[in-house]
């Protein structure tokens, strides 16, 4: 499976240097969307983590309790776009505080994730949600539900969801932020 836009293998090996992270901020399509064009990023990919079964599909995922979330597998080159950049975006570009949704879908797959593949990650990921409550709670939003921890197992997506807003411009896109910046 190739990336629609840019015809990397989605499964290809991650470059010498390069770094991984894992995002969940409601429907993967919009989420991904928000990091395939960030200067650094070398692929995004869609796919499911955090849950109970192995492999899961779409329908398992929606209809079933896997406990799995959608979610974003971001790779990139550390020399050209920072851990923090990358968390800005995710913590901008929805409401971390809405539990199990995000908007009008509702489930423990839009639950906020951020799955991270070093120590020093989760660190950075704690320490920038501690920064982003502090603004929230400014602006009188509920305390940040997200999930942080090393990551679980990632499955790939089905290929249809894979940069589905670049195949589909118009498609569906519910995810939409606080309207609170992050200073990093």
């Amino acid at each position: 499976m190739k990336h629609f836009l840019t015809n990397i293998d989605l499964e290809a090996d991650t470059p010498q240097g390069f770094k991984r992270i894992i995002f969940g901020a409601g429907c993967f399509w919009g989420v991904e969307r928000k990091f395939w064009s960030l200067n650094g990023v070398w692929l995004t990919s869609v796919g499911y983590s955090g849950g109970d079964i192995i492999n899961p599909t779409y329908e398992q995922v929606c209809y079933e309790n896997t406990n799995h979330a959608e979610v974003v597998q971001v790779t990139y080159d550390p020399k050209i776009i920072s851990i923090n950049t990358l968390l800005k975006t995710f913590w901008e570009c929805h409401d971390p505080t809405q539990g199990m949704r995000q908007g009008n879908d509702i489930g423990t797959q839009y639950r906020s994730v951020i799955f991270c593949y070093s120590e020093e990650d989760v660190n950075a990921s704690i320490e920038t949600m501690q920064k982003y409550q502090t603004v929230l709670s400014q602006s009188r939003f509920d305390d940040i539900t997200t999930e942080i921890k090393l990551t679980p197992k990632y499955y790939l997506a089905e290929e249809y969801h894979q940069q589905y807003l670049a195949k589909n411009p118009n498609g569906y896109c519910g995810i939409g932020g606080t309207g609170c910046t992050l200073d990093i």
